[in-house]
């Protein structure tokens, strides 16, 4: 390399610390971060959905869930959604807003046990998707090879024989 490639390259790593990331094949921190964030969002909303679908949940908690998913699908809003950039603040702010009452208002005995309940989903999820990832190369395999010798008998089956 010249002088003024690894210059380049080096004042491009300090402004865009992604490029030396998927040189160096790790993942930046932004990013697992990030994702950890989506994964614990995904969480606490299955644990709140089986907080409402709990019978020992108070109608008004019930009450409060809905409200707020519904206003998530509502078409009329504070401020609408295709506004760029605040559009979905809204959305969010009753999101957040809903999320906390209902922690609130709803037992802690009840809130722990939805909690373990999401855990446990969440390890069968992995324990199905890990099973999964191991079978479905061999269920291609084996289904790309009866196509195959399917399409050969068929083949054969129609060419004239002389």
């Amino acid at each position: 390399m010249t002088g003024d490639s690894v210059n380049s390259t080096k004042v491009l790593g300090r402004l865009c610390p992604d490029v030396n990331a998927k040189r160096s094949g790790t993942v930046p921190a932004l990013a697992t971060n990030l994702r950890q964030q989506a994964k614990q969002v995904q969480k606490e909303a299955h644990v709140f959905y089986l907080v409402f679908k709990h019978p020992r949940t108070h109608w008004f908690a019930k009450l409060v869930a809905a409200c707020s998913a519904g206003y998530l699908l509502s078409p009329i809003q504070l401020i609408p959604s295709f506004i760029p950039g605040i559009g979905f603040l809204d959305d969010l702010l009753v999101l957040f807003l809903g999320a906390k009452l209902v922690r609130k208002i709803t037992s802690a005995d009840v809130m722990n046990e939805c909690r373990e309940l999401a855990e446990k989903a969440e390890v069968q999820r992995k324990e199905i998707r890990t099973k999964a990832a191991v079978l479905l190369p061999f269920a291609i395999v084996a289904l790309w090879l009866l196509a195959t010798v399917a399409a050969g008998a068929l083949m054969a089956a129609y060419i004239p024989h002389h």
